[in-house]
């Protein structure tokens, strides 16, 4: 890549971020352990990772997080505990893209807490995506897919929650958060670990988790989430919600419905749009 300008560097380093995030799906299906247990291990593993490359940076340890800081920590947790169990209740497909409703939350949210105007295209793109998400409970009446439905649209709801929080962080690095985020985890899942089996499977997949899906991704996107155009920070991460369901399909043979798979289309063009119109 050394004849790759800083912007051309920038924009593979993210799109390496949101195809390794596109994983999670596959290898939290092929672990089986509480949801729990595997979000805790993961953010542990995680932890280290960005601990390393924290270190390597600043030749210090991340500071305490202040108040701001710790309610964006305690929702990355919280988003991150709500898509793993919605991930072992419901299809990858349904967990991701119900997720992937996060930015319609953060308008409604950012209208409401931080007086940013509800525009009239917010409004249509509100109902595209509540339509859209309708659809994920069309014909699946078993409770556990239905919850882990639920589950997903949560996790979105807390990732809305995060972004509104940070919105108000005007010192430090977003890696703080993170990092913050999956010691919070970590320290969560301790009452699970003790039941938990390895096989080589297992090991494996979490180790894959820690280290690449979740470690490795957030040091890409950081180093080349500043340096691409605000379009094309918005149009490369869509490629986590469209590729997780294709890996999942491809090595775990698990079929989104076709109620979700035409709703998975109506909110990834809803909200692209909305986002571009914003960009």
């Amino acid at each position: 890549m050394s004849n790759l300008s800083d912007r051309g560097k920038a924009i593979i380093y993210v799109a390496i971020a949101a195809v390794l995030w596109s994983t999670a799906g596959l290898f939290i299906k092929w672990i089986p352990w509480h949801p729990v247990a595997i979000a805790g291990l993961r953010s542990g593993i995680a932890t280290l990772v960005l601990l390393l490359y924290w270190w390597m940076n600043e030749k210090s340890l991340p500071p305490k997080p202040n108040l701001k800081k710790s309610f964006g920590a305690l929702n990355y947790m919280l988003l991150v505990l709500l898509f793993i169990g919605a991930n072992k209740m419901t299809t990858a497909a349904n967990a991701i893209l119900l997720q992937f409703t996060s930015p319609i939350w953060v308008i409604i949210l950012a209208a409401i807490f931080l007086n940013e105007p509800f525009r009239k295209k917010d409004i249509w793109t509100t109902a595209a995506v509540l339509m859209g998400m309708g659809l994920f409970f069309v014909g699946n009446l078993e409770f556990g897919s239905m919850f882990g439905n639920f589950l997903a649209i949560l996790s979105g709801l807390a990732m809305a929650i995060m972004v509104v929080s940070l919105k108000g962080v005007k010192v430090g690095s977003p890696l703080e958060i993170i990092l913050w985020g999956n010691i919070f985890t970590f320290i969560v899942g301790f009452p699970f670990y003790g039941g938990i089996i390895f096989t080589q499977v297992s090991l494996a997949g979490i180790l894959f988790l820690g280290v690449v899906q979740l470690g490795l991704s957030y040091i890409f996107f950081a180093k080349g989430i500043q340096k691409v155009s605000a379009f094309e920070g918005i149009l490369i991460p869509v490629l986590e919600p469209l590729l997780n369901p294709i890996w999942v399909l491809l090595f775990y043979g698990e079929y989104p419905t076709i109620y979700a798979f035409v709703g998975g289309i109506i909110v990834i063009c809803a909200v692209g749009v909305s986002s571009l119109r914003n960009a």
